[in-house]
Parts: structure tokens; C-alpha cells; sequence
């Protein structure tokens, strides 16, 4: 059934709402292929009606406009599904991080005040165990997201279901309305719930079409996942309204993802730099044709720039973007173009159509051109506020501009090249250190997969700077030999007063560093590599 033709559309409705930007792709291209995963591929027109019947089994559901509902699952083409049947329904989407659990868990949910929450395989235990302990007194409704994972109907089933009903009334939805809780990761503090309207998130689409390049021929693959704000706003929702065709997978698996770069003549690929950096030593590189991939883009996190160097020597034909911004702001800011990186390779670029950016130094004042200081936005595609917390929203806007808590030096071409989280910059000895140079000079070295280096509580310097090293596979290096290489490239006070190696790096599953949990595991610690 056409939603189209059901008269349920009002001739007034807002048409800068998110789900608008399906229904016009849906009508231009109604029979081209919009989104695939696994065995499963909707066209235009499919997935619109889709989304319409799960529009209106959500308004069935008796939640009042302005309800929050959580998505708590890995990706799959019914969490595209869910999102916008959220948007059109008139109730805010939340997406949960799908590795909490337990008391992270409850805080979110409590704290966004969802009442509906729709889950998939083991996270619905998890979720019934916190209803069963009464810690989730504002929760209603749970669903399953895929069938056969539990009792009840799932919301893959209703997406499918040609015969469920289609009487949604969107005619109600306004641009301005809440449509989205993006939670900040949580890694400094306690996650707050940046409050995203249909227009900023809509403001942000626009940006990262014109910065990107983005094109109704592309074929991109996403991996990275959707509860996270670049997944889902710089690439699903702006490849939807263009009417590209979209490959989703569950996870960035990266043999699977080669794989279908060559199968499905992928190219457009977005990854987060912790991704990146292992698939550039991957093995099946040597045997995957790759001829495809013309658009890659990185962000979420810093990308050393010595494994972004190895990549393009690789692949020279291909056009790397640097995409840089926080969830707060839909998430981009700024971008660095595949032009651009000969000259800035280190630069995360310019402000992004929608963005407005300054910088402003310690002591107040608009910084210099080549001065750090903090970067601040003003945009139509910055958040309303945090949920809930006013005092929070003040203290992250002066004079109408954003305080992003990224410290930057810009350029006199107005590059921004990021020096690091204000609250990241290790003090030692009296003088500031930028973790990211040091691990740069790190990263020089070729048994090196992966460094973090942070400050730890040290009664001499203040902070002391400490290298937390993830050697490559069959590879050995000594802590003496990382400290002689770095003080060959930098200076004295900058060289680690320890080094520790480690099998892996602490992460949250959008792909960012856990530093503090780095700083927390060595304070007051001796390890080995000191």
C-alpha cells in the first residue's frame, strides 16, 4: 500500500522533518534499491511503507508525543526502520550504546526516562533483569527487535508485515520537535543526552552532503554503529534523502568488509581510525580488488597520521576525508577534503556549510592564528540542550556559541588542526604537553599498532606522561628504545617517563579511547615497562 495515498498526509505538514527526506526519495526513486542487509534489500518505496507501518504501530502503542524510546540493539536494517518510524511518530529516539549493561545500563534508560525500550537477542535479558530488580520504574513496553529473540512481536516483523495496518497520522510533526537524545560517550563524566531537533539534525544532513560529496550514485557501505552519531547522521539518513543505494552490515568485520567492497563495487566507506589502523596492515588487502573505493572517511577519533599516510600511499586513487566534530552538533564540524591533505595531512580541515567556528585562547580572547585554544560553534545544528540538566546546558554556552572542550590551533586559512581534549593535555612539570604529538612520533615506529599516552598523577612533574603501547603481531620493543625514538624527534620533557605494552586498548564500542580508565589503571601503579 502507497502511504502516499491513504490520505493520512496533511497538506500542512512540516517538510523539513526527517522523515519528509525519505518520502521525497521514495517518490523520485520508488523502485531503486535504498537499503540491504544481509539477504534482505528494500527499495525506496518499500522502506517508506515500512516505516509507515511501524509509524502507526508506535501512535497504537499509547505513548503521548514526546515519548523516549530506546534502541538497545546492533545494527540492522529494522533499526534504520525503527529510527525514522520514531521521527515520524512524533517520539524521541534514543539510541543506547549496545555494549552497557547493569548499572551504565539503568542510568541511561532512568535518566532519558524511556518508556518504551526495543531490544535485540541477549540485551533483552539484560534489560528484563533491571526491570526485574525495579530499576526501571519509568520503563512501559519492551519489543524485540528481530524475530524468534523473545515473546512478542518484533519490529522487523511489523516493517515486513505487507498486511499491518498504515493509518499513522505524521501531520502533527514540526521541525523544531525533539527527535533525538545523543548521548556523549561518557568518557570524562557521566553521559549526558545532547537534545537534537528534526532541523538541526536535517542542518547537519545538508553539511555533510556538501562537505562529503556526497551523491545519489554512490554505493557506500556502512559498518560503524548506528547508535552512534556519525554512522547514522553523516551517512545513513544523508545517503537515504539522496536515494543512494546502502549496503549495512552488523558489524566492521574486516575481512567481511573488504569482501563486499569488491563484491558490491563499494565506494564510499566510513570508519573510525580505530578500524582503520588494523585494516591497513590486514592481510587480505593483498587479495581484495579495491579498484571501486574512490570516498574514504574517518573520524569518531584522532587518526595517526602515519597510518593515514601508509593508507594513501596504498591507495592512491582513493579520497580520504577527515570528519571531526562531537555529537552535540549532530556530529559534524569540520572536514578536511582528499585535496586538502597533501598541504594539512594533520589538519581535520574547515567548517562544514552549516557551522560557524572561532577560537578562543586561555585568557578569553579570539586566539591567534597558529594559538591554541578552545574551538566554539554557532549552527542550526547544535542541540537544544542537555536532557535535564540546566545547569550543564549554561556552562556550554557563552554568548550563544557552543563550548566544544577540544583544544585547537587554527591557521590563517582557517584550518583547524586539533591539539587535544582541553582536559587531555597532560601538565608536566609546569608545561603542557599534547598527548597526540608524542603519540605521532610513536606511531613512527613499525612494530607499533596502536599508543595512547596520558598523564599520570606523578609528585615530581605533576602529571608524568606514560605510553600505553599495543605492539603488532610477532614483534618486539623494548621500553628504552620507544623512549630513545621519541626524544629523537622531540623534546626532553615530552619523552615518557613510562612505557607500558599492552594487549589491547580500553574502548567504548564507537570506536572512542578510554583514557581515563588508562589514567585510573596506572595511578599509584608500577609496571613493568618503567
Amino acid at each position: 500500500m502507497n502511504p502516499l495515498a491513504s490520505g493520512t498526509q496533511s497538506k500542512s505538514q512540516d517538510q523539513n522533518t526527517i522523515d519528509a527526506l525519505l518520502r521525497r526519495a521514495a517518490a523520485r526513486t520508488p523502485k531503486a534499491v535504498a537499503l540491504s542487509f544481509e539477504e534482505r534489500s528494500w527499495d525506496y518505496q518499500q522502506l517508506d511503507a515500512a516505516v509507515h507501518r511501524l509509524t502507526t504501530r508506535l501512535q497504537r502503542a499509547g505513548l503521548p508525543a514526546g515519548s523516549r524510546v530506546a534502541a538497545y540493539a546492533a545494527n540492522s536494517d529494522a533499526y534504520a526502520i525503527l529510527f525514522i518510524a520514531c521521527a515520524a511518530s512524533g517520539l524521541v529516539h534514543v539510541p543506547v550504546n549496545f555494549a552497557l549493561k547493569g548499572e551504565e545500563l539503568a542510568y541511561l534508560l532512568n535518566d532519558s526516562g524511556a518508556a518504551l525500550v526495543i531490544a535485540d537477542g541477549p540485551r533483552m535479558d539484560l534489560v528484563q533483569e533491571l526491570r526485574d530488580a525495579h530499576k526501571l520504574e519509568q520503563l512501559q513496553q519492551v519489543w524485540p527487535m528481530l524475530p524468534g529473540e523473545s515473546p512478542g512481536v518484533s519490529v522487523l516483523e511489523t516493517a515486513l508485515d505487507q498486511n499491518a495496518p498504515i493509518d499513522a497520522n505524521t501531520s502533527q510533526v514540526s521541525s523544531g520537535d525533539l527527535v533525538q537524545l545523543l548521548y556523549t560517550s561518557g568518557t570524562t563524566s557521566a553521559p549526558k543526552g545532547a537534545m537534537m531537533t528534526h532541523a538541526a539534525l536535517v542542518a547537519q544532513y545538508i553539511s555533510a552532503i556538501i562537505a562529503l560529496d556526497l551523491e545519489a550514485s554512490d554505493r557506500p557501505l556502512i559498518a560503524m554503529p548506528l547508535y552512534h552519531s556519525a554512522a547514522m547522521h553523516v551517512f545513513l539518513l544523508p545517503y537515504l534523502s539522496l536515494g543512494a543505494s546502502i549496503r549495512l552490515l552488523a558489524k566492521p568485520d574486516i575481512g567481511q568488509m573488504l569482501e563486499r567492497v569488491e563484491a558490491e563495487h563499494i565506494n564510499s566507506l566510513f570508519l573510525a581510525p580505530t578500524v582503520w589502523v588494523p585494516l591497513s596492515n590486514h592481510p587480505d588487502l593483498e587479495t581484495r580488488n579495491l579498484d571501486s573505493l574512490a570516498k574514504a572517511q574517518y573520524g569518531a577519533s584522532i587518526m595517526p597520521t602515519t597510518v593515514l599516510a601508509r593508507l594513501r600511499e596504498r591507495f592512491p586513487k582513493i579520497g580520504f576525508y577527515n570528519c571531526f566534530g562531537q555529537s552535540e552538533l549532530g556530529p559534524l564540524c569540520t572536514v578536511l577534503r582528499p585535496e586538502e591533505h597533501d598541504a594539512r595531512p594533520a589538519s581535520c580541515g574547515r567548517p562544514v556549510f552549516h557551522v560557524e567556528a572561532r577560537v578562543i585562547n586561555a585568557e578569553g580572547q579570539l586566539a591567534e592564528a597558529g594559538e591554541p585554544g578552545e574551538i566554539q560553534y554557532r549552527s542550526p545544528q547544535v542541540m537544544s540542550g542537555y536532557w535535564n540538566k540546566p545547569e550543564e546546558t549554561e556552562q556550554a554556552f557563552t554568548d550563544g556559541w557552543f563550548r566544544s572542550g577540544d583544544q585547537v590551533a587554527k591557521d590563517r586559512g582557517g584550518y583547524i588542526q586539533v591539539v587535544d581534549r582541553i582536559k587531555d593535555v597532560i601538565n608536566t612539570g609546569g608545561v603542557l604537553v599534547a598527548p597526540r604529538e608524542v603519540e605521532d612520533a610513536i606511531y613512527e615506529l613499525p612494530e607499533v599498532a596502536e599508543v595512547a599516552v596520558v598523564g599520570i598523577d606523578d609528585p615530581r612533574w605533576i602529571e608524568a606522561i606514560a605510553a600505553v603501547i599495543v605492539l603488532k603481531d610477532d614483534t618486539h620493543l623494548s621500553a628504552q628504545a620507544v623512549r630513545d625514538h621519541v626524544k629523537s624527534r622531540l623534546a626532553g620533557y615530552k619523552v615518557p617517563k613510562r612505557v607500558d605494552f599492552v594487549a589491547q586498548l580500553p574502548r567504548n564500542q564507537s570506536g572512542k579511547l578510554l583514557k581515563r580508565q588508562l589514567r585510573a589503571e596506572r595511578t599509584g601503579v608500577q609496571g613493568a615497562g618503567n
